[in-house]
């Protein structure tokens, strides 16, 4: 019996909200300065927005209106954002991260899009209501050898029966639980508070994969949390299909002031009829793997161009 769970949440969740903050901020600086350092975080709730967070940019963006064009007029904005640390900008002057971290890239043959079964049936679902119904809410499934077995959907605005003939047709499940604290028209920011970053799990593989702990959102290509959890997902997505395995794990450490990675784990790669193969990932790998034109490279990125999305974490808010 193998028995896996995750789950999902829409764009007007508050958390999410957040992570849209933190993520229109960066883009706007970026877009008017590419060398923008940038490290935002957001949190909200019941008319305030807070931002907060070190940024280091020619670009003069106005936070307050980008904001309030986001969740509307009425919310206070307050924001208390300063320059980049120096101790910390000379190490990425030197072309190295811009702080230590650890990130974890996966890839499985489970699904098309190389992900876990039950990531992308809550992943989907989640994104199949939220046409209809775009409001905040979340899904959650859980699978037991390959199959649903349990899906549970709770979304704002929204009429139980209705929602559960949708889902219903979305997903095959022997369980239903739809709404299953009742029908709720108050949500999103007026209902519960948000923070960016706090949905880490979500915006990586769900709970049965390790995540590395540093979140996404409101970040520059220098940091690595962000860079270098896409770089690990190429590099897994590549070996899955060069080693047509079943599935490959890496994971990746970065020390803060320094190009290249130092490996804290080997890489894992599970091949039907082979089982578990494991390998370090040195020094040397880094400088072969960087001479193949469709894998990843290690170091932190110089512009927001050299960041290629990878097919998994955080392409649907």
């Amino acid at each position: 019996m193998n028995i896996k769970t995750a789950e999902f949440v829409s764009p007007k969740h508050p958390d999410k909200m957040c992570d849209v903050l933190v993520d229109t901020l960066l883009d706007e600086y970026v877009k008017k300065d590419p060398a923008s350092r940038v490290a935002l975080e957001a949190v909200g709730g019941h008319g305030q927005i807070t931002i907060s967070g070190e940024v280091t940019s020619n670009a003069d963006v106005d936070i307050v209106n980008i904001v309030k064009g986001l969740v509307g007029q009425n919310y206070e904005v307050r924001t208390f954002v300063a320059k980049q640390s120096r101790y910390i900008g000379r190490g990425v002057d030197a072309g190295g991260a811009g702080d230590q971290g650890i990130m974890m890239g996966y890839a499985t043959r489970e699904t098309k899009s190389y992900m876990p079964l039950e990531y992308e049936l809550a992943r989907d679902l989640c994104r199949k209501i939220y046409e209809k119904y775009p409001y905040d809410g979340k899904t959650q499934v859980t699978v037991e050898d390959g199959k649903a077995k349990v899906v549970v959907a709770s979304f704002q605005n929204t009429k139980t029966l209705e929602l559960e003939k949708l889902v219903r047709e979305i997903i095959r499940a022997d369980e239903y639980l739809i709404n299953p604290a009742g029908e709720w028209p108050v949500g999103g920011f007026e209902a519960d508070s948000g923070l960016s970053g706090r949905k880490i799990v979500i915006d990586n593989y769900g709970p049965e994969i390790g995540v590395g702990g540093g979140s996404f959102s409101g970040k520059d290509y220098t940091k690595v949390d962000r860079s270098g959890a896409y770089m690990a997902r190429r590099i897994a997505v590549d070996y899955l299909e060069k080693f047509n395995a079943e599935k490959v794990r890496v994971k990746l450490a970065y020390a803060i002031g320094k190009k290249d990675p130092r490996a804290t784990e080997p890489f894992e790669i599970d091949k039907a009829g082979f089982g578990a193969m494991s390998a370090w990932i040195t020094v040397d790998d880094i400088a072969k793997i960087k001479k193949n034109k469709t894998a990843a490279q290690f170091r932190p990125p110089r512009s927001p161009s050299k960041i290629e999305a990878p097919r998994g974490p955080k392409i649907c808010g």
